[in-house]
């Protein structure tokens, strides 16, 4: 019994994970969520169903599996329209496992010392502000950085009024305001060195991550 519920969860993995990588021989994150899940999923329905363990295991698999690719498949689209909507705007867009992170440099979206957005940055915003109302099934964390020039209690302030002008940006132009979390770091959080202008200016910066919503379905 133990060698048939083996070989149906390796048969569950392998269905979840044969095409993971694309063309170009990188990974396909839709795929491995769904690989991944469909193996998990398939020892949660093993286990479950205590007469027909091999059942339950390729039942497990393929909900999970199905449910895990659908997470994937909604990430990847957001991923893809934001990189094709945020092209030329300055506006760095990362992936981390299941969640996005935008950059935004200080040098393009305050002026030196302020934490009023600049004119010339609002059609951006604009622009992730759609996205956002597209894509619901994301928190949003903005978190304002600063660079260590200046007293603590100065950069703190400074980069929670940058993050809380942001978001007020994004509320003002039709983004749910329960998604939205605001954070000031200050300098605590450096992406590189603080002895040189060019690790200074990085350092200054706004970021925005999106995170699964709790107890929200992505939709494929």
């Amino acid at each position: 019994m133990k060698k048939l519920v083996s070989a149906t969860l390796i048969a569950a993995a392998l269905t979840g994970c044969a095409s993971m990588k694309n063309d170009d021989g990188s990974l396909n994150k839709t795929t491995s969520y769904g690989g991944l899940a469909a193996l998990a999923g398939g020892v949660a329905g093993a286990l479950i169903n205590h007469n027909n363990p091999g059942q339950g295991a390729l039942i497990g698999a393929a909900i999970a599996g199905s449910a895990g690719a659908g997470y994937g498949y909604y990430v990847d689209k957001q991923e893809a329209e934001l990189r094709e909507s945020m092209k030329g705007s300055g506006v760095e867009v990362e992936r981390e496992g299941d969640q996005l992170k935008l950059v935004m440099p200080g040098s393009i979206t305050f002026a030196t010392g302020q934490a009023e957005i600049q004119p010339s940055f609002q059609y951006t915003l604009n622009q992730l502000a759609a996205s956002f109302r597209q894509f619901q099934d994301s928190d949003l964390i903005v978190t304002g950085h600063t660079d260590s020039v200046g007293s603590y209690e100065t950069n703190q302030l400074l980069s929670a009024r940058r993050a809380d002008s942001v978001s007020q940006f994004l509320r003002s132009n039709g983004v749910d305001p329960s998604r939205l979390q605001t954070l000031g770091a200050g300098s605590s959080s450096p992406i590189a060195p603080n002895n040189t202008a060019e690790g200074r200016a990085q350092n200054r910066r706004v970021e925005i991550k999106l995170v699964p919503r709790s107890g929200a379905v992505a939709q494929e």
